[in-house]
C-alpha cells in the first residue's frame, strides 16, 4: 500500500522544497522525515541528483542505524526492513548539497498502518555552517585528531555532526544550512568552483548549487528557531589566509563588514532568537575568531554572544570525528544552558525519537 507523502502522520524536519507537497525535494543534512506503523515491510523510492561524491542516505530504524548508497542520477529504492511488528523510523540527509533527493513514493506492507507520531518539538534551532555542521568524515573514527583518509562520502554522516548531537541532547528541532567547504564570502573556500558561493549567497534559500538547476528562496515564516548558532568563517582562509596575514588590510575590514552584515540579517529574521557566533575546533588560524569577537561586540545585542570551544581552532587537522563531535556538541549544550537570558521561550524539551534517541556508535557499524 502507498503511503502520500503529505499525510498527516508523516513528521518532516528540514527547510524542505514543499512546491509538490507530494513530491518533498531534500538539499540539506540532518533533513529528516519521522513516522511510526504497524505492520511488515517499508520502502521508500527516491530520486537522486548527484554533483559529486558517492551519495549515501540513512535511517534509523527501530534503534538501528543504516545506511544506503544511492545511484547518482535516477530512482533508488530503499528497503526499511521487513519484520511485522509496530515500527519507529527516522529517514535523513547523511550529506550536504553535493547531492539533492527528491522523495518519490513511501510503501508498506498490506494491512499497514500508520501511528500518530507523538507530540513535535517544541525547542527549535538552526545552524549556518560548512562541512563540520554538516558532519562531513565524521565517521572516520580511526583518525580522530588526524587528516582525513581518502574517501569518496562513505564517511560522512550528519547524526554525528555536532549539530545534530547537540539539538538530540537539547530536545530541539534542527535545520542545518551546512555546506563542506562554504566561505562566509564569495570567491573563497572550496564549494563549487569556479562559481565558490559563500554562506551569504545560501543562507535564505533552499536550491542553491550552481549545478543543481534554478535558486529558490526560503520563505522564513515557515520556521522560527530559538537558537542560531553561526559557524562559518574558517573556509575563507582558502586560498588567501588574510585575517592572518593582513588583519587590519582591505579583505579583512570587507570580511568584517560583511559579517557584521550577515549577523544584522539573521536578526532581522529571528527578533527574539539567540544567536552565537562561533566556528570549530577544526584547525584555522585564531584571527578568524578574533574577527568575529570584535564584530560581536561592535553591533552590542545581548542576544549575540562569541561562543568559543575550550580546543577553538587548534583540536584536528582533519574534519570532527564522531568523539571530537560529541565534545563539541556538549560544551555547547552546556554553555546554552548557562546562560543567564531566556533561551527558549517557554518551550520545553521533548524527545520525538523513542528508541532513536540514543541509537549512536555502538550499533551503527553492521
Amino acid at each position: 500500500m502507498e503511503i502520500a507523502l503529505n499525510d498527516g502522520n508523516l513528521r518532516y524536519s528540514g527547510r524542505i522544497d514543499r512546491h509538490d507537497p507530494l513530491r518533498p525535494e531534500w538539499v540539506f543534512p540532518a533533513t529528516s522525515l519521522y513516522f511510526r506503523y504497524s505492520g511488515g515491510g517499508a520502502a521508500l523510492t527516491v530520486e537522486n541528483r548527484r554533483v559529486c561524491w558517492d551519495n549515501y542516505v540513512g535511517a534509523i530504524v527501530d534503534g538501528r542505524q543504516k545506511c544506503w548508497r544511492l545511484q547518482p542520477r535516477g530512482d533508488t529504492r530503499i528497503c526499511l526492513t521487513e519484520d511485522d511488528g509496530c515500527h519507529e523510523v527516522l529517514f535523513f540527509k547523511r550529506m550536504d548539497s553535493c547531492h539533492e533527493l527528491m522523495l518519490k513514493k513511501l510503501s508498506l506492507s498490506p494491512g499497514s498502518r500508520l501511528l500518530p507520531p507523538g507530540p513535535p518539538f517544541e525547542r527549535r534551532m538552526e545552524v549556518y555552517g560548512d562541512s563540520v555542521s554538516a558532519g562531513e568524515v565524521s565517521e572516520a573514527v580511526t583518525c580522530v585528531g588526524r587528516p582525513d583518509p581518502e574517501h569518496n562520502g562513505e564517511y560522512s554522516n550528519s547524526w554525528y555532526s555536532y549539530a545534530w548531537m547537540a539539538a538530540r541532547k537539547l530536545g530541539a528541532e534542527l535545520h542545518d544550512i551546512a555546506q563542506g567547504g562554504i566561505p562566509l564570502l564569495q570567491g573563497a573556500g572550496y564549494v563549487a568552483p569556479p562559481v565558490y558561493p559563500g554562506i551569504m549567497d545560501i543562507w535564505d534559500k533552499v536550491h542553491y548549487h550552481p549545478e543543481l538547476g534554478p535558486v529558490t528562496d526560503w520563505d522564513f515564516e515557515n520556521y522560527t528557531p530559538h537558537v542560531v548558532l553561526v559557524a562559518v568563517g574558517q573556509n575563507d582562509g582558502h586560498p588567501v589566509d588574510y585575517m592572518k596575514e593582513d588583519p587590519e588590510g582591505e579583505a579583512a575590514v570587507r570580511w568584517r563588514g560583511a559579517y557584521r552584515d550577515f549577523l544584522t540579517g539573521i536578526r532581522g529574521k529571528y527578533p527574539h532568537a539567540l544567536i552565537l557566533a562561533a566556528t570549530t575546533i577544526l584547525r584555522h588560524d585564531p584571527g578568524w575568531d578574533e574577527a568575529i569577537d570584535r564584530v560581536c561586540r561592535e553591533i552590542n545585542d545581548p542576544r549575540l554572544r562569541h561562543f568559543c570551544y575550550r580546543r577553538n581552532g587548534a583540536g584536528t587537522p582533519g574534519h570532527i570525528r564522531i568523539p571530537e563531535a560529541e565534545e563539541m556538541a556538549d560544551e555547547l549544550v552546556d554553555y546554552i544552558g548557562g546562560l543567564n537570558i531566556p533561551v527558549w521561550h517557554g518551550a520545553s524539551a521533548v524527545y520525538p525519537l523513542r528508541r532513536s534517541y540514543n541509537a549512536g556508535v555502538e550499533n551503527y557499524f553492521l
